[in-house]
């Protein structure tokens, strides 16, 4: 099975109880990593010269192919925390945006989109081959004032060309133009508590394990990528467990070197509710 994840990966400078610390981020590097536990994965990205290499060289040690189209700049982002989920962000550069003629035109099984800094033309979603489209909203809402990351409103017309889409339950408010029916699946996260999910429109409910967790970074990323992998091998609700099942395990560990055996036996213990369409509808 082969997978190709695509989005800029980022320089990320890190400040957090005083402490500065830098390394490679975006949510192409989470979800990659994610997905290499199963199966053959492509990232294309674009960074500069000044992106270290062996960060790139981290990503092969896990099996990951990287195809580098060269940028005069890496896209860079500091990542100021200023409680224990609360975090500012702030683009110091930024990487070149894709052109759609750079997005592959050969077959792959699943293609993820996952930028970071508005680099994906929206268009590329109609032109993407793959059995499943994937998509994270996260970086197409973007946009920046003084270096500053805010949050924009957008049209969803374009993502009604994935099959499943991700945002967190923010985003989600700013894009108009998308009914949970649009796409096969729609996911909407909210951290540790419980989100949502619709699977061809219909609601379910699920309840995130507990867990004690010291960083939450790259938690949308991982369970997306999961969950798309999972989705292609079992039925949505099963999906769905697993995949909140392999996070949380990532996340207790901050690392994938793990037997999928210990994701799997959690996932039994995720709860997911169906929400019937007579209580929805007396809800509102």
């Amino acid at each position: 099975m082969r997978c190709l994840v695509i989005g800029h990966l980022t320089h990320d400078i890190i400040i957090k109880n005083g402490r500065k610390t830098e390394g490679i981020g975006g949510g192409v590097y989470y979800s990659s990593l994610a997905l290499s536990k199963f199966c053959e994965v492509v990232v294309l990205t674009k960074v500069g010269k000044d992106f270290p290499i062996e960060w790139l060289e981290e990503l092969e040690s896990y099996g990951i192919s990287t195809i580098i189209i060269p940028s005069e700049k890496s896209t860079t982002y500091e990542l100021l925390y200023l409680g224990e989920n609360t975090r500012q962000l702030k683009l110091l550069s930024r990487a070149d945006s894709f052109t759609l003629d750079e997005i592959p035109k050969e077959k792959f099984d699943l293609v993820l989109l996952n930028p970071v800094a508005n680099e994906i033309p929206q268009e590329a979603l109609s032109i993407i081959n793959a059995k499943e489209v994937v998509a994270d909203v996260q970086g197409f809402l973007r946009g920046f004032e003084n270096d500053n990351v805010v949050l924009k409103e957008i049209d969803g017309e374009f993502l009604k060309n994935a099959q499943v889409v991700h945002a967190d339950a923010y985003e989600f408010q700013h894009i108009r133009n998308l009914r949970p029916d649009d796409v096969e699946v729609l996911l909407i996260s909210n951290g540790a508590e419980r989100g949502v999910a619709y699977h061809r429109g219909k609601k379910y409910l699920y309840h995130p394990l507990k867990i004690d967790l010291d960083d939450p970074t790259g938690a949308g990323d991982v369970f997306l990528a999961s969950f798309a992998y999972f989705y292609m091998k079992c039925p949505f609700v099963l999906a769905l467990k697993r995949a909140n099942a392999f996070t949380a395990t990532f996340l207790e560990r901050r690392s994938i070197d793990f037997p999928i055996s210990d994701a799997l036996e959690k996932a039994k213990f995720v709860k997911v509710e169906k929400v019937d369409a007579n209580e929805e509808t007396s809800a509102r």
